[in-house]
């Protein structure tokens, strides 16, 4: 029996005091660091982590649900679309989510109104998720947040940046669409013309405010904007009608997929690129490189974004959560899609 018992007590799965134990800290601790709590320091964090790894440590989620009332459960709701930015920040959100060990549940909505966020932010509390995060890049989906019930965290991700009393965490479109402008104007171009996203996307507006500020700083005349949605079609049409006008001798479109389709436009129209005419985008797509030509373009750091929004949220989980704006800032990738007039 004495061999059965200490053979018993050797092969058992290793407890969090176990953990707890070699790490030299309390279950507490450990605790904190599995719950992905901010206030750890960072030594005893990693001290932590190589304790679970050598242990080979695997929480039981079960018990710490009984035990907290709240899963490791994360919810989040999004567009079922396969826009690159609102795709890869949900891509760069599940991933940091999990190195913290947390599951990541997404509901994923037709369209960005009141009645599916809420729906879906419902759905989300029935499964008693510990907190939720909302990617919300539009008007509507904005003011929906504003009537969601408030007694489980919430982070909105690419909502308005302008809202007061918001968890939000959002790339800095305006000072994005400054770079991408302001290095056509240094190129030695005389204005830019700008090829713009949805009307009721934040994004749209934030890049097309950037726009018109650098043009503004700069002196530079404003032309008009070109109205598309974010498809390369959309860009092809636009593309098509700038390569008419001769006085056209740079573009910033809103996102590289417009910015594809005006290349092919200037190229059928006989524009050469940059030669006749400069085109920059905004997002930095993977393909962006491989465009003929490669493509100048903003990229948004969406692993930043994603890790903002988790702090945010793992705070809110804590208690420890306030009324907080994080924004990221962009930056610009330089290839071969821009070059100084034609004659200078």
């Amino acid at each position: 029996m004495d061999h059965t018992s200490s053979s018993t007590r050797t092969n058992r799965d290793p407890a969090m005091t176990d953990v707890a134990r070699l790490a030299g800290v309390s279950h507490q601790t450990v605790s904190r660091v599995l719950n992905g709590h901010p206030n750890v320091r960072e030594q005893t964090r990693l001290r932590v982590r190589a304790a679970i790894e050598q242990l080979g440590y695997r929480p039981n989620r079960a018990a710490r649900t009984l035990a907290t009332g709240k899963s490791q459960l994360i919810g989040v709701v999004a567009q079922n679309s396969t826009l690159f930015g609102p795709s890869s920040l949900l891509a760069a959100f599940e991933l940091a989510a999990a190195a913290q060990g947390f599951v990541v549940s997404v509901r994923r909505v037709r369209v960005l109104d009141r009645g599916s966020i809420t729906a879906a932010v419902e759905h989300h509390r029935e499964q008693r998720a510990a907190g939720i995060v909302v990617i919300a890049p539009t008007a509507a989906a904005d003011a929906a947040l504003t009537e969601v019930p408030t007694d489980v965290p919430l982070v909105a991700v690419d909502g308005d940046p302008e809202r007061a009393g918001a968890a939000l965490v959002t790339v800095d479109q305006e000072a994005g669409a400054r770079l991408a402008t302001r290095h056509l104007l240094d190129a030695g171009h005389e204005t830019v013309w700008h090829v713009r996203g949805p009307e009721d996307w934040f994004d749209a507006a934030g890049r097309q405010r950037g726009w018109r500020q650098a043009l503004e700083e700069a002196g530079a005349e404003v032309p008009p904007v070109s109205p598309a949605d974010w498809s390369a079609a959309s860009g092809y049409r636009a593309g098509l009608m700038l390569a008419r006008m001769p006085e056209v001798t740079a573009v910033f479109a809103a996102n590289d997929h417009l910015a594809l389709g005006i290349l092919r436009a200037m190229s059928e129209r006989g524009r050469s690129v940059p030669g006749d005419v400069s085109v920059v985008g905004f997002d930095d797509v993977p393909e962006a490189g491989y465009f003929i030509p490669p493509l100048t373009t903003v990229r948004p750091d969406f692993d930043t974004v994603a890790a903002e929004a988790l702090s945010l949220l793992l705070s809110g989980i804590s208690g420890e959560q306030q009324a907080e704006r994080r924004i990221v800032t962009p930056t610009l990738v330089e290839r071969h899609s821009v070059g100084a007039p034609a004659g200078d």
